[in-house]
């Protein structure tokens, strides 16, 4: 699933392509919406919010997107060959005289009133890449139930929106602990979470979730997808295991101190 930083790039690349201009085409192709036509307003702009897309137009209307696994938007320019999938997978399109959105594969396509958005985000924890980050109510949705685990506690939403699962691997690699350590037991929650925003912002307008600095091919995380490989400081071979909702944590036995599974 996308992370924060990478649907901030799809909104900006959405922002390029038709903020400021009138919608020319509008196809909504699940049921709730397939009537519904959105030509002649404006397209406001595209708001990340965590992992959602907030698309606001004239008018008090927003679309709500979610690409989760599968989805995907995809900009063109006026004339140029839609060539992301076949047409049976796009969900929703936004022309204008200027560019095309089109969106593949969207499992999530909901078309709201802008002042209704606390609908659907409304739960969600302080965003790591928003404009009104809160470091200490981040803090505090962290640390509220001392006991979970760090994977888990940053994975959730709820507590702070933007991070999946790279981002909770490497963190908890950068904090020298396992994503099974409670965490009530971090020694600087605060750093872990700055990090974790440093992360984000650094990645915000590329692709790949760089997070050791080092953008070539195979160098670019600590321990995420380096099962069975060295790790890069210490040579120890990286270990993988299942947690959080049955993903799959890397970490190094050696580098990181907590509890994870002997099997």
């Amino acid at each position: 699933m996308p992370e924060g930083d990478s649907i901030y790039l799809v909104a900006t690349q959405l922002n390029q392509a038709l903020a400021g201009h009138v919608l020319t085409v509008t196809d909504f192709r699940v049921p709730a919406h397939a009537t519904a036509d959105l030509t002649g307003r404006r397209v406001l702009r595209t708001v990340p919010r965590g992992k959602h897309l907030l698309t606001r137009f004239e008018g008090g209307v927003t679309l709500h997107t979610h690409l989760r696994m599968d989805g995907r938007w995809q900009t063109f320019r006026p004339g140029e060959r839609w060539r992301s999938g076949p047409a049976f997978q796009i969900r929703a399109v936004l022309g204008t005289e200027h560019g095309t959105a089109v969106g593949y594969r969207l499992p999530v396509v909901q078309l709201l009133r802008s002042d209704e958005e606390h609908r659907v985000v409304g739960h969600l924890g302080p965003d790591l890449l928003g404009p009104d980050w809160d470091a200490d109510e981040a803090r505090r949705r962290l640390l509220a139930d001392p006991r979970r685990p760090v994977g888990a506690a940053l994975l959730d939403q709820r507590n702070l929106a933007g991070l999946g699962n790279v981002y909770a691997n490497e963190l908890a690699f950068l904090a020298g602990v396992t994503p099974w350590l409670p965490v009530g037991e971090l020694s600087d929650p605060e750093r872990l979470l700055h990090r974790a925003r440093q992360l984000l912002d650094a990645n915000k307008l590329r692709p790949g979730h760089i997070t050791t600095g080092d953008t070539r091919p195979g160098c670019q995380h600590w321990v995420y997808g380096r099962a069975r490989r060295t790790c890069v400081r210490c040579g120890t071979p990286i270990r993988t295991a299942k947690h959080d909702r049955d993903r799959t944590a890397y970490w190094c036995p050696r580098c990181q101190r907590g509890p994870a599974p002997t099997a």
